[in-house]
């Protein structure tokens, strides 16, 4: 029997601070896929925030040594949301070469997410975005 989303999934929150390269992205999503493996949106999540992750390991200060990037989530499931956060080293935020393909993590998030935004400075920038779902 199918247990329904809302009593299948009970509140739950996680943040884990990952070193500042991009080798770690993929961390972010096994980590990710295991606190989320009941939700109807886990894919969603994932993938942004594995793209939230790679701009923070490649365009922010997190990319230098030392540097640290933070993945916080949580699930809300009476409310029928989930919320991620990403947040780097701030620092100017250093443009990719032009990609020709349009292929850019914004974008997807723009897609994808409920709602999104940026807040904080050159010291430390959050990136987050919240994804619902029907009851």
């Amino acid at each position: 029997m199918h247990t329904p989303v809302a009593r299948a999934l009970a509140l739950c929150t996680s943040g884990v601070t990952y070193p500042g390269s991009i080798e770690h992205v993929s961390a972010v999503r096994a980590d990710l896929r295991a606190l989320l493996h009941d939700c109807p949106r886990a894919d969603d999540v994932i993938i942004c925030a594995s793209e939230l992750a790679a701009n923070a390991a490649l365009h922010s200060d997190s990319r230098l040594p030392g540097g640290t990037f933070t993945v916080r989530a949580a699930v809300h499931p009476g409310r029928h949301h989930i919320r991620i956060e990403v947040e780097d080293n701030g620092g100017p935020w250093i443009s990719a070469p032009d990609d020709p393909t349009g292929h850019h993590g914004l974008d997807i998030l723009r897609a994808l997410a409920k709602e999104w935004g940026i807040t904080g400075d050159h010291a430390a920038r959050t990136i987050w975005a919240r994804f619902d779902w029907s009851k």
